[in-house]
């Protein structure tokens, strides 16, 4: 199946066309099949090993995939975690009401095919997954400073005051869901 706005369905095998007319296949895969994007693109100082979470387990994990690749070009991470900081908000009920988020982490695209669509399809189905799967109406992430623009290109806004990894700095991002904004918000920034 080829996507152009809809990408209903999309917690199983997703199929669409980037720029420039690249077939892009979106499976969901183990951990491990993320473990050297993440390692290679993110933290290449690291060990593969470091770069294993202890929550990993626990995720959705997503890989996109092109023809001429047996590997996963590009990876991410979906986890069932909080908002940080989320106050609960009394309902007219008084029972204390928390908006139910998802948080992606590891989100990596080999440096040969960023720039072509891949990265924004895969946050596209995460969100979906995210939305569909694990019920959030919010998805979040530690940003690197450095990627903030392109996460506000694709509807992401920051909340939070900047923080170090090693000496990485980040912000955290965040952007609410709903069956509109995970068909196209992602769309208008390709």
């Amino acid at each position: 199946m080829h996507c152009t706005k809809s990408l209903s369905g999309m917690c199983g095998q997703t199929e669409s066309e980037v720029k420039p007319n690249l077939v892009l296949r979106i499976n969901p895969i183990d951990v491990d099949a993320t473990l050297e994007l993440r390692q290679s693109v993110l933290w290449p100082s690291l060990s593969i090993a470091d770069v294993r979470l202890a929550e990993d387990d626990t995720g959705l994990h997503f890989g996109a995939f092109v023809p001429q690749h047996e590997k996963p070009i590009a990876v991410i991470s979906l986890f069932d975690e909080p908002l940080p900081g989320q106050h609960l908000v009394i309902c007219g009920n008084d029972s204390p009401y928390q908006k139910k988020s998802a948080r992606f982490r590891k989100f990596a695209c080999d440096l040969m095919h960023q720039n072509r669509g891949i990265g924004t399809h895969l946050l596209l189905h995460a969100a979906e997954a995210a939305r569909s799967t694990l019920g959030a109406s919010i998805i979040w992430c530690d940003a690197r400073t450095s990627s903030s623009a392109w996460y506000k290109k694709r509807g992401m806004i920051e909340f939070g005051d900047p923080f170090y990894k090693g000496d990485v700095k980040y912000i955290r991002m965040k952007m609410a869901l709903d069956a509109d904004t995970c068909k196209t918000s992602a769309y208008n920034a390709i």
